[in-house]
């Protein structure tokens, strides 16, 4: 998905917890709750985390544990609201929103964080309590979390074998229309394995930019500093680092030697094999990482127009162009849908086409309680409209690659099918001879790569290389 992490809104009226402890020491569990009021009033976790990790200073051990409560509490929501409304006698949508998400943080922890003790996450809960509005809450939240600290193994979920998608939905947390949607199209053990994986958190994946680095160099400067990192799987560039934290803190971000990128989206910008001195359109550009590793693989020898309506997520790309050192890309703020550049024609054309984001719920879990079942078919008029205008300036022999971060065939597999109905000078392209080889069995026997969770360990990817017929 090209778009930007949209700026967080103000939270809801009602109180908001202050990230910090009485002494002013900071603590995770009260950034944690901030977060996830944010968050529930549309912000994205991501933006929030990184913002508030880097202007609170938090040691690493915190920054870790704030990462992993938020993220968790984001996953397992469904779930953990279940578990509140057991003991609590107002359901969770009648609470106010600083006491829905303070229990949902709580019950996280006593459910999900065997490592923390019961008391702990109970009276830390009932102490951030008192924030709110005086403490007016404060005996709510005792009384629900001292009831849920005894109680919470013995809440009866659905029964798996009398209603499967009760069953997923509910101890699995995912909304029940997007659970009927993959039981359909993935039965039923691949769909919960799919759903298991979602709520694990995703790794941090590193770029290597090639042009002052190498993966070798990295990963020594890296493990040197102290930090766990592994080669990655799937991308020849690919670095995996372990634990929490903010990326660009690590030794090597500012020196402009890579970039943070899920291996997924690496395997996209290789699929359209760009080569130095191509012209090269990326439509829905922003925030850049697909655009600065297009740059990279031509060596920043080539003409790259970057579009996207997004002002902020352009003046992003360009600090990354800046940091990394690359000169050869040209952003522009427009429209996809509507773009005017008269006589122009390109070598390649990659749509990151705008997308429910539905394949990448391990890094952005509130996305699944954002989306409805009528999202989908909606995107895809917007993706329609982007994918048939830009192909008009793909040169004859020249290469398209569309691509989204979702699962939803509506704006994957019936997209294209409809694309090539309607542009009969256009065919898929075999994208194996440009991916690494350990990527080449994620490619069906339609040319399209499929990217999964629960399969690859992965985001949820698609993408697929079209060609102009000469």
């Amino acid at each position: 998905m090209g778009s930007d992490t949209p700026s967080p809104r103000a939270a809801p009226k009602g109180g908001r917890a202050t990230a910090a402890l009485p002494g002013g020491t900071p603590d995770a569990r009260a950034l944690a709750w901030e977060i996830l009021q944010r968050v529930e009033a549309g912000a994205y976790a991501d933006a929030l985390l990184g913002r508030s990790v880097a202007r609170r200073q938090l040691d690493v051990r915190d920054q870790a544990l704030a990462t992993q409560l938020v993220y968790g509490t984001l996953a397992w929501q469904g779930y953990l609201d279940h578990i509140v409304a057991a003991f609590s006698r107002r359901p969770p949508a009648a609470l106010d929103v600083a006491l829905r998400t303070l229990l949902r943080l709580a019950v996280f922890q006593l459910t999900q964080l065997t490592r923390i003790p019961a008391f702990a996450a109970v009276d830390t809960a009932v102490h951030l309590s008192k924030r709110f509005r005086g403490g007016a809450g404060a005996s709510l939240v005792n009384a629900v979390l001292r009831r849920a600290a005894d109680g919470w193994q013995q809440v009866r979920f659905p029964a798996r074998e009398d209603d499967l998608a009760g069953y997923l939905t509910t101890c699995l947390s995912h909304p029940r229309w997007l659970v009927a949607r993959w039981l359909q199209r993935y039965g039923g053990d691949e769909t919960e394995a799919l759903l298991r994986a979602n709520n694990q958190a995703a790794p941090t994946v590193l770029r290597v930019n090639c042009r002052r680095a190498t993966p070798a160099s990295v990963l020594t400067r890296l493990r040197d500093a102290g930090y766990a990192v592994a080669a990655a799987a799937w991308s020849p560039v690919g670095i995996v680092v372990a634990g929490g934290g903010n990326p660009e803190q690590l030794p090597g971000f500012a020196d402009g030697e890579f970039s943070v990128q899920g291996e997924a989206s690496q395997l996209v910008g290789c699929m359209l094999n760009p080569r130095p001195g191509d012209r090269i359109l990326d439509a829905c550009a922003a925030p850049g990482g697909k655009t600065t590793h297009l740059a990279e693989l031509v060596d920043d020898d080539g003409a790259i127009v970057a579009l996207d309506a997004n002002v902020r997520g352009l003046d992003r790309l360009r600090r990354m162009l800046r940091r990394l050192g690359l000169t050869c890309v040209r952003a522009e703020t427009a429209d996809a849908r509507t773009w005017s550049a008269p006589g122009a024609s390109f070598d390649a054309v990659l749509v990151d086409a705008p997308c429910s984001g539905l394949g990448t719920l391990r890094e952005h879990p509130e996305v699944k309680w954002r989306r409805t079942a009528a999202d989908s078919a909606e995107l895809a008029c917007l993706q329609r409209a982007i994918l048939s205008h830009l192909a008009g300036f793909v040169r004859p022999g020249g290469r398209l690659v569309y691509a989204t971060c979702t699962l939803m065939e509506e704006e994957n597999e019936a997209q294209v099918r409809t694309f090539l109905e309607a542009h009969a000078d256009f065919m898929v392209d075999d994208p194996r001879p440009h991916l690494p080889e350990a990527a080449h069995r994620m490619v069906a026997d339609d040319g399209a790569l499929r990217t999964l969770p629960h399969r690859h360990g992965l985001d949820g990817f698609f993408a697929v290389r079209l060609k102009r017929k000469c």
